[in-house]
């Protein structure tokens, strides 16, 4: 058969793993080709991936969705697409047993969105290449000794290999209805530079860089066979040139490897001790003993594996130690079972951004509730299904708790009250194995009764409740898989000569407390540096709450316009209208460490409470006194700051500054006059 010689190539998903090493090859091997890469950079994706291909004449990234009818019509026709290289999928068996839904829509629903463009251009594809996985012909028996042919019964065992294997009968009846010229390709497990770390070897790599033991599903007796990524792009080469329209391809290789000696041979390159760095943990629901695939078919074409097991770990290992922030924090990737929920645009914050992007799908904003903030939605969203949530929440008498429930009800969220006490372990246990949820919200602890004053007479229970009963959380939380986002306060600062009130210089996620003033603020700075041993939390400082609800006597509003006097400072605070419904958006987007959880900027006392005389009652007074007479009259001092919001800022752009989010979100609503 001659060979195949396309002009303008789509290659969708390739911002991703494997896709990336294919567009980057091409790019650099025929200048005459036009290479237009298609990808909305989920979690697992980056530009930076695209480094090598960004600056070459050929080569034009689009942000944006295979689902998107318009836009894949769009570019077929106005890029004169005649060849289609479909990577873009969801991959991860993980995520398909608790995401299975994402992954019928991008897998299955994508695909379809792809075979009907090329049908309606009429005749102007001429190749379409649709990389499947071996995974779609089940489990091979532990005694073959001849691998899965092309032909062979598919048998898929997971929802992922189940949508890869529908997606393949749409891509056939589309070959067979309408003539689509179409190749299969069917690929072994793929390792190499640029992986998402929640897949086994990047994530070993990574765990043992940083000392950590190694999770092994079940007993590490399953067997898999591992391709290098450079050999994998060059028999994706060969296929685009070489590879006969409506025949299949497997990409594979006759060496395999047990996980336990994957393990075995990551610890003996980072000099570990294999009996006490491999940890063996929980299986997954179903987990295939073997895939073992025949490759004769492909290297009659001219393929043949160059990179052999060793080396390719070695080139891999150099990659990640060189560049070990590749992907930001991916802490969440590195549990033994992670549970990404890959909701679109969820860590933007791990790329440079959409600089070249030629063409951005169109996005409409929608207010996830009445006291919401914007978030981006895909405008051609084709279900009304959302992914499968259940929120187990501490502190249901308690304010934040009992918000939280009630955005719930409103964002139709599944999620129960944890009836357990956070100091007992066997409690929390129960709740998380009756309850069987996706994430864990904290707002329980101790504040005082009515103010912090309370704590200083009541240390035990302080420490029993805002340390003892929130480690044992994260630490339940943790051995079972589970984000715990985790309500805490930014009380644990004061200006200070780095810091000066009025300058603009907050603290920052990465700066240690300074304030000792209060107990109740030595405890939770106690707790939130033991946390950050924790993987698995996510910490939010709240500060100074605000609502809407000015008839909340926990409402800051509600206290300072009830005193006779109030201090006139500064301050960070939280608008909790505005950013109740972002921890949601935080707990899908799987995000973890500390996070300042203010809105931008300060406001003052005084600027509060004119704001109240504006909108409330124009007939309200007040009177200042300082800190040395509020002193006084108080216990225990109090913590004046500034926090840094700009980390919250840029993961969430449309995050209003203080004193605007006062006014749309508490005093607008609650005009009197």
């Amino acid at each position: 058969m001659a060979n195949y010689t396309p002009k303008n190539i789509l290659i969708t998903g390739a911002a991703g793993f494997i896709a990336s090493h294919v567009a980057n090859r091409l790019i650099r091997n025929y200048p005459d080709y036009k290479i237009v890469v298609l990808d909305k950079l989920d979690y697992c994706s980056s530009l930076k991936n695209l480094n090598p291909s960004r600056p070459s004449p050929n080569f034009k990234f689009v942000k944006g969705d295979i689902g998107s009818a318009d836009l894949v019509n769009y570019l077929l026709i106005t890029e004169n697409i005649d060849t289609i290289m479909h990577f873009a999928a969801q991959t991860h068996v993980d995520n398909s047993f608790g995401n299975s839904f994402e992954f019928t829509k991008n897998n299955i629903y994508g695909t379809h969105v792809l075979l009907e463009a090329c049908k309606v251009t009429g005749g102007q594809i001429r190749r379409f290449i649709h990389v499947s996985t071996d995974e779609v012909y089940g489990e091979t028996d532990e005694d073959a000794v001849i691998g899965n042919h092309e032909a062979s019964q598919l048998l898929p065992t997971n929802p992922y290999s189940a949508t890869k294997a529908g997606a393949e009968m749409l891509v056939m009846a589309y070959a067979r209805s309408y003539g689509l010229p179409v190749i299969t390709t069917r690929g072994n497990n793929v390792y190499g530079p640029n992986q998402f770390p929640e897949k086994l070897i990047p994530k070993f790599i990574l765990l043992a860089m940083r000392g950590k033991p190694l999770p092994i599903h079940g007993d590490g007796s399953n067997v898999r066979s591992y391709l290098y990524c450079e050999d994998v792009a060059e028999a994706f080469e060969v296929i685009l040139h070489k590879g006969e329209v409506g025949h299949v391809y497997n990409i594979g290789t006759k060496r395999e490897r047990r996980v336990i000696d994957v393990a075995k041979d990551m610890c003996k390159l980072f000099n570990m001790d294999p009996d006490s760095s491999i940890k063996f943990v929980e299986n997954r629901p179903f987990n295939d003993q073997r895939y073992f695939l025949d490759d004769e078919k492909l290297k009659s074409l001219g393929w043949s594996e160059r990179t052999i097991w060793e080396e390719g770990l070695k080139k891999t290992i150099e990659w990640y130690t060189s560049n070990p922030n590749w992907w930001g924090d991916v802490s969440g990737a590195l549990l033994p079972h992670p549970r990404m929920l890959m909701m679109p645009g969820g860590v933007d914050r791990l790329v440079d951004g959409p600089e070249n992007a030629e063409f951005d799908s169109a996005n409409l904003a929608i207010n996830t509730s009445q006291i919401g903030v914007q978030v981006s939605k895909s405008k051609t969203s084709i279900s009304s299904k959302k992914p499968t949530l259940k929120f187990l929440i501490y502190g249901k008498t308690g304010w934040i708790g009992g918000l939280l429930g009630k955005l719930c009800e409103k964002q139709q969220i599944q999620y129960e009250y944890g009836k357990g006490r956070l100091e007992d372990r066997s409690q929390l246990l129960a709740d998380i194995q009756t309850i069987k949820p996706t994430h864990v919200f904290n707002a329980a602890g101790v504040t005082g009764r009515p103010n912090v004053d309370w704590c200083e007479s009541h240390k035990t229970e302080t420490i029993r409740a805002n340390v003892s009963g929130t480690l044992t959380l994260a630490d339940v939380c943790r051995e079972h898989g589970l984000l715990l986002i985790n309500f805490a306060t930014g009380c644990i600062f004061e200006y200070d000569a780095k810091h000066p009130e009025g300058s603009g210089i907050g603290f920052k996620e990465e700066d240690k407390p300074n304030f000792i003033g209060s107990f109740y603020s030595k405890t939770k700075a106690m707790v939130e540096e033991l946390l950050n041993e924790y993987d698995n939390v996510c910490t939010l400082r709240v500060r100074m709450p605000i609502s809407s609800d000015l008839n909340n006597p926990r409402n800051f509003i509600t206290k300072i316009a009830r005193y006779d006097k109030v201090v006139n400072i500064p301050n960070s605070m939280t608008i909790l209208d505005e950013l109740l419904p972002i921890s949601i958006e935080m707990a899908k987007r799987n995000l973890r460490g500390i996070w300042n959880y203010t809105n931008p900027g300060v406001v003052s006392h005084n600027e509060i409470l004119e704001m109240y005389k504006k909108y409330i009652n124009p007939e309200f007074k007040w009177a200042n006194f300082t800190l040395d007479e509020q002193a006084k009259v108080i216990v225990a001092p109090r913590s004046n700051n500034e926090l840094d919001a700009s980390k919250l800022k840029k993961e969430f752009p449309e995050l209003l500054s203080i004193k605007e989010s006062l006014i749309k979100y508490v005093f607008e609503p609650n005009k009197k006059h």
